[in-house]
């Protein structure tokens, strides 16, 4: 899913746990660990995303603009290096 949303054009990606947030919803089905969101974010970066969050309480919304001005200043980096 990584490499398609890269493929895609995708630049920034927040990685995160779902967690329901009633019994109305679907259930979780397994608890992702710390060590899985480490070594996600690192194959991101890997793959070149630019701006990469990744933990079990990262939302999307959460330090959006600190994730937005990693993004820019690597695409700086990128265009003046």
């Amino acid at each position: 899913a990584l490499l398609d949303l890269r493929s895609a054009g995708c630049e920034l990606i927040t990685i995160t746990q779902y967690l329901r947030p009633s019994n109305l919803h679907h259930p979780v089905e397994r608890w992702v660990k710390p060590q899985e969101f480490v070594e996600l974010a690192r194959e991101a970066e890997e793959l070149g995303f630019l701006g990469v969050m990744s933990g079990p309480l990262v939302r999307s919304s959460y330090r959006a603009g600190r994730l937005y001005k990693q993004a820019a200043a690597a695409r700086q980096g990128i265009s003046n290096g």
